[in-house]
């Protein structure tokens, strides 16, 4: 059964968008969805336009873009300006790149600290509770 997407309460909004309705309130107040009309003696209604905005938001939240960077992107979300969205999109891969660098060097560490409390022998102390005091 396919929902009618061009006049939604905000709760069916939030269900078709897969997120919850706070969700949607915080976007808005952020900025990043904006409110619509509230007709006099109605509620406010919202359409797939806004559906397929949350779902722009969402995945890219999901590549890592906090939400200051999901703004630019909205500003770019035309498709004309591919260079600008590209630059944003390589800062961010720097970024992650960095990240995954620390965690490689934190699990080889921390495997070299496990590998060490299981292979100590006597009542020596722990290399892990030694290796965090230094």
């Amino acid at each position: 059964m396919q929902t009618n997407l061009d006049n939604l309460t905000i709760g069916a909004f939030a269900r078709a968008a897969e997120v919850n309705v706070e969700t949607i309130r915080f976007y808005q107040r952020k900025g990043l969805l904006p409110q619509p009309v509230r007709p006099p003696g109605s509620i406010r209604r919202y359409g797939k336009a806004d559906v397929a905005r949350v779902k722009f938001i969402k995945a890219a939240q999901r590549l890592g873009f906090s939400l200051d960077e999901v703004a630019q992107l909205l500003q770019l979300e035309d498709g004309t300006r591919c260079k600008q969205a590209s630059m944003l999109a390589g800062q961010k891969l720097r970024i992650v790149r960095e990240k995954l660098s620390d965690l490689k060097r934190m699990e080889s560490v921390l495997a070299g600290l496990v590998h060490a409390c299981h292979t100590r022998k006597g009542n020596i102390s722990c290399p892990l509770i030694d290796a965090l005091r230094e």
